[in-house]
């Protein structure tokens, strides 16, 4: 008697194989009895069935082979992997993102190995709507659908992921729904000292652009500050950018790392009302950003650093410039306190030889977690010169910002906010608003 395999989804296969060769093999049997007694046997109909028989047993050893190998792996299961995946390991070594932002990145268990080259994608959503009122004379109060987020992950290989995150927004002048790919991002890791990004990402001038991306529910506030706002809302950093990025570690033992990026940089506020260059970039220099920052491990939670940013802008009406941006931060975050502490100065240089312009901006967060509520506060301030050829329209904005944030579940949190903006010449404002920030 044969010997079948009787192994998971290997035993049909086998008995129909073997099946079919007993059968070929009477058949042939039976088919030469008969020709011998009345007709010659037809050499090429021998010649065919042998060829068969032979092709029926390869297959037949093919699959012996296969339920070896899996019965082997059933007995010796592989040892999960622990190494972090290298989409948040390539993101977080471009940021400083504190510990709650680890889950927008999700969790990747250790990937069969039939399924090791075949990408992975993982798809998360993020959504906010809010109420807002301010005693603006000729302004109403609004509800409002905030951003609907679609944070797209993918691994390709052990060291290479992709990233995207979409978002559709409503204008607040029209009313009207975009799309904008907010983030499109390849990224490579060679290991932990090296680590690349090639597309669209968050430039990394500080601490809140790289900690906090189009997802509300993350961050602390209602709302990012000022400083850090996004360009198509009025914001004066180049916060996103189009080009290569790379991160590394530089000593373990000091928790030092570096970030270095070369892109095409913004244009002009003025000329158009989403200033990142996409396609198409406004000049032939580049901006480029260096920065470095710290995370001891004598202090779980701190972190400080320093970058540095250079591009040259050309605006549609007004001279060239040279724009350097300095920015500086010292934060502190553990699950229940944070303290944000961040500064930057944009330095503006007309080539015309004009007086050059200095902008000085900070904000400073505090916020302490008692069980599912979160009481915060938040001071910023920038200060925009006249004669700016850029923002002199910003002029002086600083106020206050304090709200109570409420965690309905993990993935739900209701917020409330009341804020003052003083401004140069102008009447202070009052605000309050309410926000419902989910994540699905």
């Amino acid at each position: 008697m044969y010997n079948i395999p009787s192994w998971g989804p290997f035993k049909r296969s086998s008995v129909s194989a073997y099946s079919l060769i007993i059968a070929l093999v009477l058949l042939c049997t039976g088919a030469s009895a008969q020709q011998s007694a009345s007709a010659p046997v037809d050499p090429e109909t021998v010649k065919a069935l042998l060829q068969r028989m032979q092709a029926l047993e390869d297959e037949v050893r093919t699959l012996r082979s296969q339920v070896q190998t899996l019965t082997a792996a059933q007995a010796n299961p592989a040892q999960p992997n622990t190494k972090e995946p290298e989409i948040a390991s390539a993101v977080a070594a471009a940021s400083s993102a504190p510990a709650q932002v680890a889950e927008e990145y999700g969790s990747h268990s250790q990937p069969r190995p039939m399924e090791m080259n075949t990408p992975r994608l993982q798809l998360r959503g993020y959504g906010d709507v809010s109420w807002n009122a301010k005693d603006l004379a000729g302004t109403t109060n609004s509800f409002a659908l905030g951003q609907l987020n679609l944070f797209i992950t993918s691994r390709l290989s052990d060291k290479a992921s992709f990233l995207a995150e979409t978002v559709i927004e409503a204008d607040q002048g029209t009313n009207e729904f975009g799309i904008e790919p907010e983030r499109l991002l390849f990224l490579y890791s060679v290991n932990d000292h090296l680590n690349f990004s090639v597309g669209r990402y968050h430039s990394s001038i500080g601490f809140y652009n790289t900690a906090y991306h189009h997802s509300a529910l993350m961050q602390t506030t209602m709302r990012r500050p000022f400083l850090f706002q996004f360009e198509d809302n009025g914001g004066i950093l180049p916060i996103h950018s189009v080009g290569v990025s790379a991160t590394g570690v530089i000593s373990s033992r000091l928790g030092m790392h570096y970030v270095a990026e070369i892109g095409n940089g913004r244009s002009a506020r003025t000329t158009i009302s989403n200033p990142v260059q996409n396609v198409t970039d406004d000049n032939n220099g580049k901006a480029f950003n260096l920065g470095l920052y710290f995370r001891p491990d004598a202090l779980r939670g701190l972190q400080f650093g320093f970058s540095g940013y250079h591009d040259h802008v050309t605006p549609l009406l007004s001279p060239n410039l040279t724009e350097d941006i300095y920015a500086g931060h010292v934060v502190y975050q553990t699950t229940h306190f944070e303290f944000l502490n961040e500064a930057v100065l944009l330095h503006h240089a007309p080539d015309s030889g004009a007086q050059a312009t200095n902008i000085p901006g900070f904000y400073s967060q505090i916020s302490k977690r008692f069980g599912n509520y979160r009481p915060y506060f938040r001071y910023e301030y920038v200060n925009v010169p006249a004669r700016d050829l850029l923002y002199s329209d910003v002029a002086l904005l600083h106020g206050p910002r304090a709200g109570l944030r409420y965690s309905l579940t993990e993935s739900a949190a209701f917020k409330v906010e009341f804020g003052r903006d003083m401004r140069r010449n102008l009447p202070s404002v009052n605000l309050v608003g309410t926000q419902l920030s989910f994540a699905f």
